[in-house]
């Protein structure tokens, strides 16, 4: 096997095993010697939902794209056409790179335009507008290194966040010198997840780590909508990635913070399955998602509600 070829190999073993660890139930393995996988992409309403088949050719990241596969039924004409013009202009902008979580990432941009899109036209233009401002409302941004938290908060009914809930942490992990952390709160307020991540930043070796990825998801009660954003503070993507392994495991109420220790060997993909395993491992710990492929039996709720 020529040098290149052995290069993708290793390349797409890597973002099959970052991706299939985000994606976990939504992942198929439809022909693993033919490396034809299929993930499931679905917005919070499952109408919307679009599977992405990919075969990943032996050429690929380094000289050619997957040759992919939407399959939806409601996906036609323009809006096909307009979805496959920008899976194929992410490769264009990314020749070389690995692709599928970009491509997973638009679709999903994609979904929550379309849902978007259909309530406006079911509710009119208020809707929108009131979309448009809780999304404005939901704007968080962290500095290093003093990590400022500038937070506003939205208009939705929450329980009294006087008396802050207890942040629990998970067991670190370690691989080639870099250790990852998780951390979690049940908030229901975007002023609890500010306490929350200045309460953090007083630990002085938690306030040191390279990176502090976080994400959260609130859910209105009076709107029937959620309130949710994330920070990859300088982890690119990472943010992004944890915020969408919450919402496939659908919880709320709850923020997830993973500290990374960068140990001087860059891990590749790796790092993304670590902050995301961290990050799920704690969720089920606490009550927030079942083990994947069980039905849990503990008397803790999926969804907490914070005090």
């Amino acid at each position: 096997m020529a040098e290149p070829e052995e290069e993708n190999i290793q390349k797409q073993i890597d973002e099959i095993e970052a991706v299939s660890s985000i994606y976990e139930e939504n992942w198929t393995v439809v022909d693993e010697a033919a490396r034809i996988f299929c993930i499931r992409i679905v917005d919070q309403e499952p109408k919307w939902t679009i599977s992405l088949q990919v075969t990943l050719p032996p050429e690929y990241p380094t000289a050619a794209p997957p040759v992919y596969q939407l399959n939806a039924p409601w996906l036609r004409g323009h809006e096909r056409a307009a979805l496959s013009n920008d899976l194929e202009e992410i490769y264009l902008q990314n020749s070389g790179e690995c692709l599928l979580f970009l491509w997973v990432q638009k679709i999903q941009e994609f979904l929550q335009l379309k849902a978007r899109s259909n309530g406006a036209a079911q509710h009119g233009h208020k809707g929108t507008d009131e979309a448009k401002a809780e999304h404005r409302a939901s704007s968080i941004s962290i500095h290093s290194p003093s990590r400022h938290v500038s937070l506003s908060e939205p208009h939705c009914q929450s329980l009294d966040d006087e008396d802050l809930p207890p942040m629990v942490h998970g067991d670190p992990v370690t691989d080639r010198r870099s250790t990852f952390q998780a951390h979690l709160a049940p908030v229901v307020t975007l002023k609890q997840v500010k306490m929350h991540l200045q309460k953090l930043y007083q630990n002085k070796k938690i306030a040191g780590a390279t990176h502090n990825i976080y994400a959260y998801r609130i859910y209105c009660e009076d709107k029937r909508t959620f309130i949710q954003d994330c920070e990859d503070d300088g982890e690119t993507a990472a943010g992004g990635r944890m915020l969408h392994l919450m919402q496939i495991l659908d919880v709320r109420n709850v923020m997830v913070v993973v500290s990374r220790w960068y140990g001087g060997i860059q891990l590749g993909p790796d790092r993304f399955k670590h902050i995301n395993n961290c990050a799920r491992n704690l969720l089920v710990e606490e009550g927030y998602s079942e083990p994947a492929g069980e039905v849990s039996k503990s008397k803790k709720p999926k969804n907490k509600k914070g005090k």
